[in-house]
């Protein structure tokens, strides 16, 4: 079990981290490294296909991400009452096989203290992925997450765990014409 300082170097040296989030526990590493998120689908057992939710702390971050950031997302997360995951086109800066075929992306800007320390921390935005394993049921508590998920990461950071909600964020699609598509 590592605290905050332990997992961000973790997070700065590449490895995985086992956290809980705003909204489900999550497997989590840096959002920027192909090799760290490769760890992930490998421990996950995860189609390569599927693409990661990503966690930024700030509007300043999400901005740096996304190259056309569109201007209804400010209202959008601003009147957002519970976790929101927004997929955005054409990401930048991210490692490539987080990002769906499509080469679209779901971000989501988090709320949640812990996750906003690691952010910080690490000076990059974090992978945020339900902590199970691929075709499995997301685990409503820390006592349900596989054993081998727990071994397989390079921390488990148990800080916050009262917070965790065990409801999966609202996802939505935004298309260029800055329609609104509800995903989840």
């Amino acid at each position: 079990m590592g605290t905050i300082k332990e997992a961000v170097e973790v997070l700065i040296q590449g490895g995985t981290l086992l956290y809980p989030t705003d909204t489900v526990w999550g497997i989590g590493c840096d959002a920027t490294n192909p090799e760290a998120v490769q760890k992930i689908i490998d421990l996950k057992k995860r189609d390569e296909s599927k693409s990661f939710i990503v966690l930024v702390d700030s509007f300043h971050m999400l901005e740096r991400y996304i190259k056309d950031f569109p201007d209804i997302c400010y209202d959008l997360i601003d009147l957002a009452t519970s976790p929101l995951t927004i997929i955005y086109d054409n990401p930048q800066g991210i490692a490539p096989n987080a990002i769906a075929r499509d080469n679209s992306l779901g971000i989501r800007l988090t709320q949640n203290q812990t996750c906003i320390k690691l952010i910080r921390g690490l000076k990059k935005p974090i992978i945020s992925t339900s902590a199970n394993l691929a075709n499995e049921a997301t685990p409503s508590s820390f006592k349900q997450i596989s054993e081998k998920l727990i071994k397989g990461v390079d921390c488990v950071l148990k800080e916050d765990i009262e917070k965790v909600s065990i409801q999966p964020s609202t996802i939505i699609k935004i298309g260029a014409d800055s329609s609104v598509k509800v995903i989840r």
